[in-house]
């Protein structure tokens, strides 16, 4: 186990290496003036020639990318101060700090991400379970015709829909607002609980057809079969072998929808209005703040591998045959 996690962390900072290296190259060798996107329209040729020292855009390429890589480390300095490690650079558009930018929004992003996760797989986990002990039965019609709907629509078009309903028409509910979680959790949940319904409602169809077909295999199983044919009773058997079996091929396809999960955040922040880093990413793209996009990317890159190492930790506690080496 310990090998698996020393490798699969070294093949991480591998990847990101390679992502920094790629994206820094691939921004900063455009042609473009990002001092003058700073300075302004009215910019002498003097404030010109200060910003793009303080950028440290008269450095060589290479130069450049030796501080950004090693700024990730040790930090840097820069003319309005030092930016400690983890240091992505500075904004060119507000002079802030990339990585202090990315944590002002970052709990909003993770608490929709994570919000959206738990709830989807309860709903969508369950329904496919249920849909598969009541195979061919009305319940398992019903299940399964209502995840082929669901399954077409769109965050940018059910959120409209849920908000006419539930906040304009009823009144039920309030608009979408992010709260600190340990200011008070019961404000914060009810905060987010319109972008969480409407993000779990576009990814629990997928789960619960997928629970579904998979515990249906797994019934078929010989270890299953076996242990039918010793007398276990039927929910014993659904839920001990059946159900854990069941959960291997789903694991996988979250550690692959992991990257979705973060694009639907993106879209649902911009739907309900709310300030997440997948709109700070998309700000920074259209002012052409590269230091924010880079940080961006690098950062969501992080956050994707660390979680899929997590799922790769799941598998061995899923399923005692799966064995990490």
């Amino acid at each position: 186990m310990l090998q698996f996690l020393i490798r699969r962390l070294i093949g991480a900072l591998v990847i990101l290496f390679l992502i920094g290296a790629f994206t820094f190259f691939l921004f900063y060798t455009v042609p473009q003036d990002f001092a003058a996107l700073s300075c302004g329209k009215n910019c002498s040729p003097e404030n010109l020639a200060v910003i793009r020292e303080n950028l440290g855009l008269d450095k060589p390429i290479t130069t450049q990318f030796w501080e950004f890589m090693s700024g990730i480390v040790s930090g840097r300095d820069f003319a309005t101060g030092h930016c400690s490690a983890p240091c992505l650079g500075q904004s060119f558009d507000t002079n802030e700090f990339v990585w202090d930018s990315i944590m002002d929004r970052f709990p909003l992003t993770l608490s929709l991400t994570v919000g959206g996760l738990v709830i989807f797989l309860i709903i969508g986990l369950g329904s496919g379970l249920l849909a598969a002990w009541k195979r061919g039965t009305m319940v398992d019609k019903l299940v399964s015709g209502s995840s082929i709907v669901l399954s077409s629509f769109q965050i940018y078009l059910l959120g409209p829909i849920i908000l006419g309903i539930f906040v304009y028409s009823s009144g039920i509910l309030e608009f979408p607002k992010y709260h600190e979680f340990t200011d008070n959790p019961a404000t914060w949940a009810l905060g987010l609980l319109i972008p969480w319904i409407v993000m779990a409602t576009i990814f629990t169809a997928q789960y619960t057809r997928m629970s579904r077909s998979t515990m249906i295999e797994q019934l078929q199983e010989e270890h299953v079969r076996t242990a039918r044919a010793k007398g276990m009773r039927q929910r014993y058997v659904f839920f001990r072998y059946a159900w854990r079996g069941s959960l291997i091929p789903i694991v996988t396809i979250l550690g692959m929808d992991l990257s979705s999960l973060l694009s639907g955040a993106v879209v649902t922040e911009f739907t309900f209005d709310l300030a997440g880093i997948g709109r700070l990413a998309v700000e920074s793209s259209l002012t052409k703040d590269l230091p924010v996009t880079m940080g961006v990317m690098l950062f969501g890159a992080f956050f994707i591998l660390l979680l899929n190492i997590l799922v790769d930790l799941a598998y061995a506690f899923i399923d005692p045959r799966v064995r990490l080496s």
